[in-house]
């Protein structure tokens, strides 16, 4: 049977096809033309700087950091250039264990350097390149650079790194730098944008001394380069560049050959030493024994160096003259009795007998002097060190009165100085017991604890630095200059120097006439009292106070014997100082930890330091000699150690 088709019904259905696929046809058009229009015109803005963005690489340039130089010009702390090679994880095409395998074939790479490499991949980024070694000799680096293309992700870069040319000497003033942690991050991370923005590429950060006080004034200001780059990252060539501008040079008012002077009059032994000048506040001599060398963190320290730092009983680390906290001993003695003139409670003139001890509430106070010192007036009670003269002074002055006067001459207080972490110390109270202890019955101030507060002892816990800040206060007649280590800063781009800290802070009301008797007395320390030994034969006049304080208390009626202790119990040796007498230039304050007697220990050190800095005088075998004979002990007539 023959099938006839509908022509017009398929015309009209073809037709519907066709407009669906015209249709479906102009909205793909569409669709496509609205994406060009979006593309092209409204984002194409943004999609030309993704452009360029994948073309050119801004990159940081650190800048160089500033100088550190002593108060002569003599470099503490300065840059040089060095090659680094360096892994960015993220680019490696093997496993990072086979990459460092591969260049330990090429490039010497020792234990100490993965185990340092693995810690600061801990801190790192992923895309962060990581230093695996550092210092390449130029032919360690013409052998990787042979080989370079077997090694993606892995690059030799030139970096600056921090050198302390003096190693160990003032190593507690200047500190040192360290690379970035997790934490100094964040903190950057705090600061205003700006500051925070100029840390961008920065590899390395102030971690101690000056380089963490004056961390911004040495950074300096981070520069840009705009570099042309292939699709694989490799710099073709430099479009712009803002140029960094390197941080400023500090100048410090230590005089570095004095500082070496004195380390080296310390020797093996435990202590500190600081020296300021009086008229302005500037830090002469800042010692704290045993050191340690800052090279050793530049890089990152390894675990052995560590160890030995941080476990030695000797406390390297410590930074004494700031944080370290000592009786004063009879250091306290001449502040004491210009307390006393200042209060109306002696006059120079007024004796009392002294037996050998001083009872109290059924408690016998000792004097270091077996049988006493007889009939002793203030001017003896200083250059003698008469310990049962103070204990009835302290009586009579009462806790409050000590506290209240000590309190302006910076004993207790901090000093301001231009470092870090600064400790306060004990100036104690019944104010100050009441906040510190928990119990009811340790909250309570005793009239016994008075007493030995007069020598110097007792809940006494001072800097090293405010000793010296106390003895430059007196010797400037009670004006008072806050102790600083940075004199000038230097703009290395004008050259200008920025002087620091000229003005007085405050002064203290004191009366001259009282001044002037208590360091008259200290004048005389030296001339025929417990330092005349270590001062015999000095070509100037300087006036001092020895002292000697406990480092553990002793039991009622128990004799210090320092044969029979281990050497970390033994007294502390102290010496404060000020020369010359007439018109002061230096003050110091001395302590040397477990050496005994302040005539024997201390008070050399601080005569080699007033004769360099005076008289530009170095020691020879005849003053080591000197100082040998002034560190023996005195014994009185029953064969007992004497002296302060």
């Amino acid at each position: 049977m023959t099938e006839f088709k509908n022509t017009e019904r398929e015309l009209h259905f073809f037709r519907l096809r066709l407009s669906a696929a015209a249709v479906f046809v102009f909205i793909c058009f569409g669709l496509l033309l609205t994406r060009f229009i979006w593309l092209q015109m409204i984002k194409h803005s943004d999609y030309v700087a993704q452009a360029e963005d994948n073309r050119i690489s801004v990159v940081p340039v650190v800048p160089n950091r500033g100088l550190i130089l002593d108060r002569n010009g003599v470099v503490l702390a300065r840059n040089y250039s060095a090659y680094t090679l360096e892994i960015t994880p993220s680019k490696l095409a093997e496993p990072l264990e086979d990459v460092i395998d591969h260049l330990s074939a090429l490039v010497e790479i020792q234990y100490k350097d993965k185990k340092r490499f693995k810690r600061l991949l801990e801190e790192a980024k992923n895309f962060e390149s990581v230093p695996i070694r550092t210092r390449l000799t130029d032919e360690e680096v013409a052998r990787f650079i042979a080989q370079r293309f077997r090694f993606p992700g892995v690059e030799i870069q030139a970096r600056l790194f921090r050198q302390y040319p003096l190693g160990e000497t003032a190593s507690h003033v200047v500190g040192y730098i360290g690379r970035i942690s997790q934490k100094d991050a964040e903190k950057i991370a705090e600061w205003p944008e700006d500051e925070s923005a100029n840390y961008a590429g920065t590899d390395y950060i102030g971690k101690e001394g000056l380089e963490k006080k004056y961390e911004k004034i040495l950074h300096g200001k981070t520069g840009y380069e705009e570099v042309e780059v292939t699709a694989g990252g490799r710099a073709v060539r430099t479009l712009a560049r803002s140029p960094a501008i390197p941080g400023n040079n500090l100048t410090l008012s230590i005089d570095i050959e004095l500082q070496k002077i004195i380390e080296e009059a310390f020797g093996d032994r435990r202590g500190a030493l600081v020296a300021i000048e009086p008229a302005t506040g500037e830090v002469l001599a800042y010692v704290s024994k045993p050191t340690y060398d800052p090279n050793l963190f530049v890089d990152g320290i390894d675990s052995q160096n560590w160890e030995e730092l941080t476990t030695s009983i000797n406390k390297p680390l410590l930074n004494r003259p700031l944080i370290g906290t000592y009786p004063p001993g009879s250091t306290f003695k001449p502040y004491m009795a210009l307390a006393a003139l200042e209060l109306g409670k002696r006059t120079p003139n007024q004796a009392i007998s002294d037996p050998g001890y001083y009872m109290f509430g059924g408690h016998r106070f000792r004097d270091d002097k077996v049988g006493g010192h007889g009939s002793v007036d203030m001017y003896k009670s200083i250059v003698q060190s008469c310990n049962t003269y103070y204990y009835m002074l302290a009586t009579d002055l009462g806790i409050d009165a000590i506290h209240d006067f000590m309190k302006p001459l910076g004993f207790g207080q901090l000093t301001g100085i231009d470092l870090e972490n600064e400790r306060r110390g004990v100036l104690p109270s019944p104010a100050w017991k009441r906040d510190t202890y928990k119990r009811p019955e340790q909250k309570k101030w005793y009239a016994g604890e008075t007493v030995s507060i007069g020598i110097g002892q007792g809940y006494n816990a001072f800097t090293p630095l405010q000793l010296a800040h106390a003895m430059a206060n007196l010797a400037n007649n009670g004006v008072v200059m806050r102790p600083h280590l940075v004199k000038t800063i230097e703009d290395v781009v004008t050259k200008e120097k920025k002087e620091l800290v000229r003005t007085e802070s405050y002064r203290i009301p004191l009366k001259q006439e009282n001044i002037d008797f208590v360091k008259f007395a200290m004048s005389h320390v030296p001339k025929e009292g417990t330092s005349a030994r270590a001062f015999a034969g000095a070509a100037y006049i300087s006036a001092g106070k020895t002292g000697t304080a406990q480092a553990i208390g002793l039991k009622q009626n128990e004799k210090y014997n320092a044969t029979k202790m281990a050497e970390f119990h033994r007294d502390h040796s102290l010496y404060i100082a000020f020369a010359p007498y007439e018109n002061p230039r230096i003050a110091l304050a001395v302590i040397v930890e477990n050496a005994g007697f302040g005539a024997a220990a201390a008070a050399p050190i601080a005569r080699r330091a007033i004769d360099y800095y005076l008289l530009g005088k170095r020691p020879n075998e005849e003053t080591k000699k000197a100082d040998a004979k002034a560190s023996e002990p005195s014994l009185d007539a029953n064969g007992n150690l004497s002296g302060d």
